[in-house]
């Protein structure tokens, strides 16, 4: 799956940096460096978006249309 998200990435005080993604809650990353930090937050976004999709077919009848939309 490709898709475009946004990163809200704030400088920590004590070191380093911490993202957000407010397109998916929950989803959150941190690392010494942006593109570590981008990197955890993309795994984040992964994960997260697996977890749902898996506890939403969990259980569906066998005749139900999955397929797929683009957006932007």
């Amino acid at each position: 799956m490709k898709a475009e998200f946004t990163a809200i990435i704030e400088a920590v005080p004590e070191g380093g940096f911490w993202a957000i993604c407010p397109e998916v809650p929950g989803a959150n990353g941190q690392g010494e460096t942006i593109e570590e930090t981008k990197t955890n937050l993309r795994q984040a976004i992964e994960l997260i978006l697996e977890d749902r999709k898996a506890d939403v077919l969990r259980g569906l009848p066998a005749n139900v249309i999955q397929d797929t939309v683009m957006i932007g």
